[in-house]
């Protein structure tokens, strides 16, 4: 088992122990369990056998020892088999819905044996939640809501969850031999913000006639199958443990750009590519692209010789939704797009001293790994009390600490003393303008009362614009992947807000949130906003995450120069300072 697997079941445990009303410490005790295993960098399958270093995590003792042993073992723990069994096979399922927390849960099953979505729903239309504490006509609407967008979602899956598993399956049969190539197609190549199944293509001798067959049988025994879907000839679909679809289809080398072509999609830019190839007398499919009069072969081993033969530039997979793409690819006019090493720091994260897991030096050090040569420290401010979030004379403090790393680090890598500040529900910033001030970054954000009216959401951002101290507005809208949509504002108003202010809009890589979306970053720079992109970093392993805040600003046709922090420190911090502050 992978170590997100560990902890999603000790997280799961730890939500069934506080539906049975188990003790608060031995709930905790899974939680800090569930999140130790989550942050370590170890693959703790690897150490099953050697229980101290287990024993040297963080937050995992003996019994957790035992528990991590069980899971690895034989991948069940028996006590979240057993809670599951007392109560419904769904009832993790009601977890997944706004606002339902293990105490609501508890209180379904108390009251009326509710233990998966559709006996929620029915009770609610019914009017059986009407008498249960704390639920009002519009918790009730709000609950039936939140059941129709989860019901939307389903079967999709974050992209950092998907990219792992096709990590994981495209190594397996890497490994295979005669296999020379494996590649991630469909919509997870392109980038898009979740996913709903993965394509996996795979290429070699082992794929020929005379091996397909043997071939297809090593892939079946693939220990990461959890249910097989089919197999056929070339192609074998299965079920991953997370309930992740995975189509891997075995190609000849002949075939292989045009299959990768074809299976990366969209499909609406396949369609305008095979309108193009039937303009020049061509038929495009998944073999190749071939005369239409005799069927010859014109191209079919590469992407770029497919493309060229239709007289376009290689398009990016990012680019590929029918969304002016092919124009720009035959008029040379393609952009040249913003990659990983055009980032030069990442500007939003959060430490200890809140709601983070490691040091001020910790996340400088990790920083300093993967090349940037700035972070900028932003925790929370204080109206966001569960973060342990800062009031004014501990944001003081913790600028001198900053400060303080930033010299011991001797110009290795730049630390800027920064905050991510609650934008309350008035359009106030949370400190004081004279600590903000002191901020090279401040951050606005909204972290609360989601469900105010479209125009009082949208007068409340705008008020935020107008304090020269505000940088960047982060996650402007509010929402988060497969649990919570954005919420009701007016953007193109605080765009052009934003970009007449020359405040900063933020990417937030973030794969729960990917906030800003593609749709937003183009209508962001074609107001001429400023943009960033940052992670929200609270442990050192999540400043691995920007690669899918990046795909966004790719599939938003973005360039390098159309990014914030890919300039140097010193443009960087003047590109931070509002007008009103040079």
């Amino acid at each position: 088992m992978e170590n997100r697997d560990l902890s999603r079941i000790l997280n799961e445990t730890a939500d069934l122990l506080e539906i049975s009303g188990a003790d608060s410490f031995r709930i905790r005790s899974y939680r800090r369990a569930s999140e130790a295993v989550d942050a370590t960098t170890e693959h703790l399958a690897a150490l099953v056998d050697e229980p101290k270093r287990l024993l040297a995590i963080p937050n995992i003792g003996k019994g957790m020892v035992a528990n991590l042993t069980e899971l690895i073992q034989t991948g069940e723990l028996g006590l979240h088999k057993e809670l599951i069994a007392r109560y419904h096979p769904k009832m993790l399922e009601l977890l997944k819905l706004p606002g339902c927390g293990p105490k609501s849960v508890a209180l379904f099953w108390e009251t009326h044996q509710i233990g998966d979505i559709d006996s929620l729903e029915a009770a609610a239309k019914s009017g059986k939640l009407d008498t249960l504490p704390r639920f009002s006509k519009k918790s009730v609407e709000k609950l039936l809501k939140g059941i129709d967008d989860y019901r939307k979602n389903a079967g999709r899956f974050h992209i950092d969850a998907a990219t792992h598993n096709a990590e994981q399956v495209s190594e397996y049969f890497r490994q295979l031999p005669g296999v020379t190539r494996v590649e991630i197609a469909g919509s997870l190549r392109r980038g898009r913000e979740t996913i709903g199944d993965v394509d996996i293509l795979v290429t070699g001798p082992c794929c020929e006639p005379a091996e397909i067959g043997a071939t297809m049988e090593r892939a079946a025994a693939y220990s990461g199958i959890a249910q097989l879907i089919a197999k056929g000839e070339n192609k074998i679909s299965f079920n991953r443990q997370n309930g992740l679809q995975v189509d891997v289809r075995l190609l000849p080398e002949q075939s292989w750009g045009a299959a990768l072509q074809y299976f990366t999609g969209s499909k609406m830019h396949n369609v305008a590519l095979r309108q193009r190839a039937l303009k020049f007398g061509y038929t495009l499919n998944e073999y190749a692209l071939a005369r239409l009069d005799d069927a010859s072969v014109v191209a079919s081993r590469t992407e770029e010789e497919i493309y060229a033969a239709l007289k376009l530039d290689w398009i990016p997979p990012e680019l590929r939704e029918d969304n002016g793409e092919i124009e720009a690819a035959e008029k040379h006019t393609l952009p040249h797009l913003i990659e990983l090493k055009d980032i030069r720091g990442d500007i939003h994260m959060h430490t200890e001293a809140t709601d983070g897991r490691n040091t001020i030096r910790e996340m400088a050090e990790a920083g300093l790994a993967r090349g940037y040569e700035y972070i900028a420290i932003t925790d929370h401010s204080k109206n966001l009390a569960m973060t342990n979030g800062l009031d004014d004379t501990r944001a003081l403090e913790h600028i001198q600490k900053i400060r303080q790393v930033d010299r011991e680090m001797e110009g290795r890598i730049r630390i800027f003393p920064g905050i991510e500040v609650d934008i309350l529900s008035d359009g106030e910033l949370d400190l004081s303008n004279e600590v903000l001030a002191q901020m090279d970054v401040v951050i606005g954000s909204v972290h609360s009362l989601f469900n105010q009216p479209r125009e009082e959401m949208t007068a409340r951002i705008l008020r935020a614009i107008e304090n020269p101290n505000l940088c960047i507005l982060g996650h402007l809208t509010g929402r988060m992947l497969l649990r919570r949509e954005p919420y009701a504002l007016d953007l193109n108003a605080i765009l052009d807000a934003a970009a007449a202010a020359g405040a900063a809009v933020e990417q937030n890589a973030s794969p729960e949130r990917l906030d800003l979306n593609d749709r937003n970053l183009r209508a962001a720079r074609q107001r001429g906003c400023k943009i960033t992109i940052s992670t929200d970093a609270h442990h050192t392993s999540h400043l691995d995450k920007m690669q899918y805040g990046l795909s966004q600003l790719r599939r938003a046709w973005l360039q390098p120069g159309d990014v914030l922090n890919t300039r140097p420190a010193a443009e960087f911090l003047a590109g931070c300072r509002r007008p009103a502050q040079q």
